[in-house]
């Protein structure tokens, strides 16, 4: 009889990995009994609450044993163990399974999230998957009685770009498993090993030879663990000898790909959207999730898509079928991961809306044999019919054909006696085992090589021996003495090891990519315990000396990570440079993001290679060097920079984008080593664009000028994401008259406030482009200046200009500013005229900006302070409540309003008091009124009072220092862009220190000179104002 069972979740959440510990990550979860909050890093006021069945807390409180289990550390501890997880789920999928239903348990969660290491484990702390087998074998052998009989088969399956392999096949099936369809078993896969088992230990034998299957297998790319689907069934049967009842129960234990995969399915402002069937099976997945949980609220629902994708059709049974589910989702408590941590408790939610409907399965085979038996007999008559009818289908008769075969070849299959398939299976057993012994022999005589895995739960599965003498490590298997690894540019001979007099040394061979330790290798060295090798792309293995070498050491520490570390500190990417204190969240992000797309990013290049694609793709940080208008570090992203090698064309991907492509990449890869043909259309094809401008690089120049009315001439510098010169922009910054004439000298201001409430006018002139390396890579190119001013919501752009390393520019553009306000005045102090250099190619469309709504003054003049007040009133319009930054922005315009009355007071009592001091003076009794303007006019020349004339004074002192400090923040800037050479030549480095030493005894001089001349400068001022106040008091007496 049927009965409803809801899908029941569970979630845990693992400790801080190393990387999270040295970069200060800050926990962002709570755990209140079954009740999850979670807390978002930039806004703590924000928090998502969400409710579970089972919640596991494994980040804090625990310690290890003298066995090396993880453990809670005393009575008062809330860590959950391995133990504690596997009594909740593991045992209750076992209770169901004795009690005949069919169980199964999904894990979910993001690559690194502790998924594999709650379902598999590690070393001591052994998973759900080992526990239930072991507990299961155990149990068996508790209960046996004469008249009972217990039948284990154990099969392992894995569903990768919707291909399913068998792991546990004897050979390749060329195109992968099929999955079928029938009345009486549903989905399931054609020629599936299921493998009898009679104890625990072929069960973990059957688990690592899988496991290795999954690394070794006929694909090359490293990461497709992480983001491939595997299934183990643990097949179970009881039977009742005596009473001729059998019960039956399949127990699904399923890790999930990656759940960060999810986010590249459809990435945004990409042209071949949701191109590949890498993401199908997830997206799919949770389509089917979120069609049963509607079900379940009662919601009309027309269609529940399990036949989108493969995963979905083979777990069909368990959402909303015939089976008791679990769902474990596992999260990292990290505020680095706060996006992914939200997005898989959020589909844990809805997953444990779904009902299943399940029942004992008694005598299932007999029920099978009868249907398959009725089925048979349909497929006949069919065939008859066709055959009668004299129609011609071929294909068709075919399909009919097969279905027939495979049915009678099932029902032999299953009046197999138990004793048979059990007797064919413990002779493979028998020589898996002599295997197993033979390898821990040779451990403990040999050094080797262990693969690392970017799955940590599939490291240290292949063991490759470094035995006496000289071995070859390569694809080729032609050599006497030889390792073969298959893998990503890897060539035939692509080193050689030798193993003499207990040294073991490496060479490559030719051309061929050997890094150690994270730096490329020329030559041949000798190898240290516990040393880092990457052949070719991505084949990475950690080598373990002689057994007289090694200390017991924790091998975990080196996984993928660290080994992709290396190569970015290599590359001048190091997390050290990050600082020793804590890192912002959003950095370290961008760091593990590009450790992470690093080896995606070689991959895309051997496959690029192999295909004769000839693109060429290059990992950067977007914003590594830039900085924003007030030099604060910009938002930091990883972007992949593709290059034609051919024709020269450059893309600038983000990571998404790229991402998304690559597994395009991978799907047409797998074709091609499968030997088909690959035909492709330049609209499908990953390796194709349209060509686009490119961003080059960054040039700021400071506004403080524009608050002292002081004209400033530039040569600045603009610089690439990474702080690479592009190019120098002669530009000019010259406040003026409403009519574009510039400002005289004696205009300049000494108090910026003055402004306030008046106009400002002022030029901004683009001169030239000078040394442009865009072009000097190719001529046939152009560029583009753009840049906005203060708020204004439109950008600026110069004139398209091509094919000149050094473009003339000449572009003045006028803007004006109706009445300065405080807020504006704080601006120009504090802020830079940001500039972006783009870059043009053939074919692409130049960057262009819109007049047509912009305000300008009858003399033609750029009106740029209505800018603020028209954003202010589309808050308001789009807002039916204020917003918090809105109602700051309104306190901080009331406060600025009063110190505007304050300073108008200031002013009012300022003009009273010169007018009285000037009644003053015409009221006392002074000399002749002639010789009084005379020895005025001598003191002070032409100017009336001696103000204006230590004033014009200050301001011209002013302007040089202005421009002098202008050069030296150039100079400064220069200095902290400067990187040491990649070369590990000591002629170079020395050639380096030199020429920062001579940069740094320029800065100095030329700051030295910078503050030297303005002291002269003031002291002449004062010297002249000591004298004018001396001459002052005589003329005023």
């Amino acid at each position: 009889m049927l009965s409803a069972d809801s899908v029941k979740v569970a979630v845990r959440v693992r400790p801080f990995n190393q990387m999270e510990k040295d970069a200060g990550s800050r926990c962002i979860i709570s755990m209140v009994s079954n009740s999850i909050t979670v807390c978002d890093p930039r806004n703590r006021n924000n928090t998502k609450t969400f409710l579970f069945d089972l919640s596991y807390w494994s980040h804090s409180g625990f310690i290890k044993n003298k066995e090396g289990t993880l453990i809670p550390d005393g009575s008062t501890s809330k860590y959950a163990d391995q133990r504690r997880v596997f009594d909740d789920l593991g045992q209750e999928i076992l209770n169901n399974a004795w009690k005949g239903y069919n169980a199964t348990l999904l894990a979910y969660g993001q690559t690194g999230s502790g998924k594999s290491y709650t379902m598999i484990g590690y070393g001591p702390n052994r998973g759900i998957i080992p526990m239930t087998c072991d507990e299961l074998f155990k149990t068996i052998h508790q209960n046996q009685e004469p008249n009972k009989q217990y039948q284990i088969y154990f099969s392992m399956l894995e569903i990768y770009n919707e291909k399913v392999v068998d792991l546990l096949a004897k050979s390749k099936q060329s195109g992968g498993l099929k999955v079928r369809e029938s009345p009486q078993r549903g989905f399931y896969v054609e020629d599936q090993m299921l493998v009898p088992c009679e104890s625990y230990e072929q069960v973990q034998q059957l688990l690592k030879e899988g496991n290795t299957k999954r690394i070794t297998g006929s694909t090359n790319i490293n990461t497709i663990s992480s983001r491939s689907h595997m299934i183990i069934t643990i097949r179970f049967k009881q039977v009742f000898l005596k009473d001729h009842l059998t019960k039956q129960s399949d127990i699904n234990l399923v890790d999930l790909a990656g759940s960060e995969r999810q986010k590249f399915s459809g990435s945004e402002g990409d042209r071949l959207r949701e191109g590949t069937a890498i993401n199908l099976s997830l997206t799919t997945l949770g389509n089917v999730i979120s069609a049963l949980a509607e079900i379940a609220m009662r919601k009309k629902v027309l269609h529940v898509p399990y036949r989108n994708s493969t995963l979905t059709k083979l777990l069909q049974s368990a959402l909303g079928g015939n089976s008791k589910t679990r769902m474990i989702a596992t999260v990292s408590p990290a505020d680095i991961c706060y996006e992914e941590t939200l997005s898989t408790l959020r589909y844990a939610e809805r997953t444990k809306n779904i009902q299943n409907k399940v029942v004992i399965n008694e005598n299932p085979t007999e029920r099978l044999i009868l249907g398959l038996r009725a089925e048979n007999a349909k497929l006949r008559s069919a065939i008859t019919k066709i055959r009668n009818a004299g129609l011609r289908g071929e294909e068709e008769t075919k399909e009919l054909r097969h279905s027939l075969a495979e049915n009678e070849r099932q029902m032999a299959e299953i009046q197999t006696s138990w004793e048979q398939r059990l007797e064919r299976s413990q002779k493979e057993w028998e020589q898996k085992y002599k295997t197993l012994k033979q390898e821990q022999h040779m451990i403990q005589k040999f050094p080797y090589l262990v693969n690392v895995n970017v799955d940590p739960q599939l490291s240290g599965f292949v063991k490759l021996f470094i035995q006496d003498g000289e071995t070859i490590v390569g694809q080729s298997t032609s050599f006497s003495q030889a390792i073969v690894i298959k893998g990503f540019g890897v060539a035939d001979k692509h080193a050689i090891i030798t193993n003499l007099d207990n040294k073991v040394t490496l060479e490559p061979c030719g051309q061929a990519k050997v890094a150690l330790n994270g730096v490329l290798l020329f030559a041949k060295v000798q190898l240290k315990h516990l040393d880092r090798l990457i052949l070719g792309s991505n084949s990475t293995y950690l080598y373990v000396g002689f057994p007289c070498e090694r200390n017991g050491e924790d091998l975990s520490k080196y996984d993928y990570d660290f080994f992709q570390s290396e190569l970015a500190a290599v590359e001048g990417f190091d997390r050290d440079a990050l600082g020793k204190q804590k890192v912002d969240p959003s950095v370290l992000a961008v760091f593990l993001d590009y450790i992470r797309v690093k080896p995606l990013v070689v991959e895309a290049n051997q496959i690029s290679k192999e295909l004769n694609k000839d693109l060429k793709f290059e990992l950067e940080v977007k914003n590594l060097a830039l900085t924003d208008s007030r030099g604060h570090d910009l938002v930091k992203e990883v972007i992949v920079k593709v290059t034609n090698k051919m024709t020269h064309q450059v893309w600038v991907w983000s990571k998404a984008k790229f991402v998304n492509r690559k597994f395009i990449m991978e799907d047409i890869y797998q074709h091609f080593i499968d030997g088909e043909t690959v035909s492709l259309d330049r609209e499908s094809d990953p390796f194709w664009d349209p060509t686009e401008a490119v961003h080059l690089g960054t040039a700021y120049v400071w506004l403080q000028s524009l608050n002292y009315c002081i004209p400033l001439e530039e040569h600045v510098e603009f610089r690439s994401s990474q702080g690479e010169e592009e190019a120098v922009l002669q530009i000019n910054l010259v406040p003026c008259t409403p009519s574009g004439q510039p400002l005289s000298e004696d205009e300049i201001l000494i108090d910026p406030t003055e402004m306030v409430g008046q106009r400002l006018d002022f030029q901004v002139q683009i001169m030239q482009c000078l040394g442009i390396k865009w072009l000097k890579q190719n001529s046939k190119r152009g560029i583009q200046i753009q840049y906005n001013v203060f708020n204004h919501p439109y950008p600026f752009c110069t004139k398209p200009t091509w094919n000149t390393v050094n473009a003339r520019i000449v572009q003045v553009t006028q803007f004006t500013v109706k009445s300065v306000s405080q807020e504006l005045l704080n601006y120009l102090q504090s802020h830079a005229l940001v500039l972006d250099l783009w870059g043009l190619q053939e074919g692409c469309t130049e960057i262009s900006s819109s007049l047509d709504d912009i305000e300008v003054t009858d003399e033609g003049s750029i009106i740029i302070d209505c800018a603020r007040q028209q954003v202010l009133n589309n808050v308001e319009m789009d807002d039916d409540q204020p917003s918090e930054l809105h109602i700051k922005l309104s306190k901080l315009e009331q406060e600025i309003e009063l110190l505007r009355d304050v300073n108008r007071i200031l002013r009012t009592d300022n003009v009273s008091m010169k007018s009285a001091l000037r009644k003053m003076m015409s009221d006392a009794p002074r000399p002749d009124e002639k010789s009084f303007h005379q020895r005025n006019t001598q003191a002070f020349g032409s100017k009336c009072t001696p103000k204006a004339s230590y004033e014009v004074d200050f301001a011209k002192a002013l302007k040089t220092f202005y421009q002098s400090m202008n050069r030296v923040q150039n100079q400064l800037r220069g200095l902290r862009r400067q990187r040491p050479p990649d070369e590990n030549n000591v002629e170079t480095l020395r050639m380096y220190i030199d020429n920062q030493t001579r940069i740094i005894r320029d800065f100095g001089d030329s700051l030295e000179l910078c503050m030297n001349t303005l002291k002269n400068d003031v002291n002449l001022i004062v010297k002249k104002k000591k004298v004018v106040h001396t001459l002052w008091g005589s003329v005023t007496k």
